[in-house]
């Protein structure tokens, strides 16, 4: 488990320093944005496409409390009520997904990128079990989620 986790680190790193690279799943939108600009116009984003920021983490300010200077990484946690209502009446075990995350990740030149997993690869583990009801409930999330980005980005 150790070693899977120091894989993991060091497969990170590189992000932080260069930016995200697109894996399977993930939606992947750079900006000429600064990382402070992204992280608010994402926030904004969010709300303007009825959803609500419900989480917010990130190592960055927290590290800088210690000395320590890492490039800006925020995740934000964006959801609301009426999917977690609708997911759960398709797949109790599907809303451990829920909030799905934005990720805002600060570049070496002084922009930032915007990244998320799409709902629909989010909740592709829950298909089964939630059916067609979940899989158009992530399709309008998809849809969502990319309206945020391409908002946020711009």
């Amino acid at each position: 488990m150790k070693a899977l986790w120091i894989a993991i680190c060091l497969l990170a790193m590189p992000a932080w320093a260069d930016g995200i690279e697109p894996l399977s799943g993930w939606a992947v939108y750079p900006s000429d944005k600064n990382y402070e600009n992204l992280v608010e116009d994402t926030k904004a984003a969010v709300k303007n496409n009825g959803l609500i920021v419900v989480t917010q983490a990130g190592p960055t300010k927290a590290a800088a409390s210690r000395g320590i200077t890492i490039p800006g990484n925020r995740v934000i946690g964006a959801f609301n009520n009426d999917f977690a209502v609708r997911v759960l009446e398709t797949s109790t075990n599907a809303m451990i997904e829920a909030p799905i995350r934005f990720y805002v990740t600060e570049n070496k030149d002084g922009t930032a990128t915007l990244s998320y997993k799409t709902p629909s690869f989010v909740f592709a583990p829950y298909a089964d079990e939630g059916g067609q009801a979940l899989r158009e409930i992530s399709a309008e999330l998809d849809t969502k989620f990319q309206a945020v980005a391409e908002s946020a980005v711009k």
